[in-house]
């Protein structure tokens, strides 16, 4: 292992491949909390913002927000004034609303201003508490200020409003999951039942080993289906649909190693001592077979995540609230004309993660090949 690490250390694809695979993992679990924004906020005056350094809101966008915030607290804004930080307005009464009586209408003329509805500013996001700096005729009209909030979305948000950066790094949380999940169950049962399968060998390896044609003729997306018929579909029903098909190559695998180990000779001096067919497995078959297998693993990652992501594609995947690379790019491909930074940015993290996992794998494999042990 020492020669191993020493031959991988020197695979300089391979080396930065790892380390950004452990700052991806470790993006996705810190990440959101450092964007500033939680993953299921709305911003509904910041819809569909386009990806970039600038401040929100701008100042093209203050007096629409002002707008509609001033139509919900049934006001009327003018002479909308942005000095640094800080947004000056003027609030007054309307004539009369659209849903009042005529017998009420001189009522809404007179009647001042009611302060309680200056609290629609905070609650928008984008305005700070507000402040009242003057009243004029009666209270009929108030001059009001109140402290911008800067926001940034360095990817954007999508179309309701949700800043993409941070959707796409609690993504990036189930992806890779799943991914892990899944690759540990194929690898247990996989190693397991391949190992067994090799070193009984004769009836028990053909009828064992044709349980695995059979599930290998099972259309996955069919099986995924046949399971939302009878189970809730979410992230659990996803793991274990991946995970009861993965195993199958790993199993394979395995199995063909155990067929070229089983006759080798510290096999036969196991069986000679009289130790059992569990010990063998466990102490001379499979840490034999981890080479291939640890390699396998690697490979296995990156297929599982685009599994998965396919699913989420064709909508059998992982549903809302939760979330998954491959849901963001369903969601980005619908919206593709309109705003093509909410594919842009999770197929981004996407393809990078799976290309980090496929030089990865390479490099373990050159590592770990004993017939460049030597070089």
């Amino acid at each position: 292992m020492r020669r191993a690490w020493t031959r991988f250390a020197r695979n300089r694809g391979a080396l930065a491949a790892l380390v950004f695979l452990i700052a991806m993992t470790l993006a996705c679990l810190v990440g959101p909390r450092l964007t500033g924004h939680e993953p299921g906020r709305i911003y509904p005056d910041l819809v569909r913002t386009a990806p970039g350094l600038a401040a929100h809101p701008g100042p093209d966008e203050i007096a629409p927000a002002l707008t509609r915030l001033a139509f919900r607290m049934r006001l009327a804004v003018s002479d909308i004034a942005v000095t640094g930080d800080t947004v000056r307005m003027v609030f007054s009464v309307i004539s009369k609303p659209d849903d009042a009586k005529p017998n009420d209408a001189k009522s809404f003329d007179t009647k001042p201003i009611d302060e309680r509805v200056l609290v629609y500013l905070p609650r928008s996001d984008l305005f700070g508490p507000a402040s009242i700096v003057e009243r004029r005729d009666g209270g009929r009209r108030l001059v009001v200020e109140a402290p911008l909030r800067r926001l940034r979305f360095l990817m954007g948000t999508d179309m309701l409003g949700r800043d993409v950066l941070t959707r796409s790094l609690v993504a990036g949380r189930v992806s890779l999951l799943i991914g892990a999940v899944a690759t540990v169950v194929a690898l247990l049962v996989g190693v397991a039942y391949g190992a067994l399968a090799g070193y009984l060998g004769g009836v028990a390896d053909a009828v064992m080993m044709r349980v695995v044609d059979m599930l290998y003729a099972l259309p996955l997306v069919f099986f995924v289906i046949m399971l939302l018929v009878f189970f809730r579909s979410g992230l659990g029903l996803i793991l274990v649909a991946i995970g009861a098909v993965e195993w199958l190559d790993m199993a394979r695998l395995v199995r063909a190693q155990t067929l070229s180990l089983r006759h080798r000779d510290f096999v036969r001096a196991a069986e000679a001592l009289g130790l059992s067919t569990a010990a063998i497995l466990r102490r001379h078959i499979v840490p034999n077979t981890l080479g291939p297998v640890t390699v396998a693993v690697t490979l296995l990652v990156p297929k599982v995540i685009l599994l998965e992501s396919f699913l989420s594609f064709l909508g059998l995947g992982v549903q809302e609230p939760a979330t998954s690379w491959g849901a963001l790019i369903a969601e980005g491909a619908r919206a593709l004309e309109s705003a093509p930074w909410m594919l842009a940015g999770p197929a981004a993290f996407l393809v990078s993660t799976l290309v980090a996992l496929n030089v990865l794998g390479d490099g373990l494999g050159d590592a770990l090949d004993p017939r460049i042990a030597g070089r």
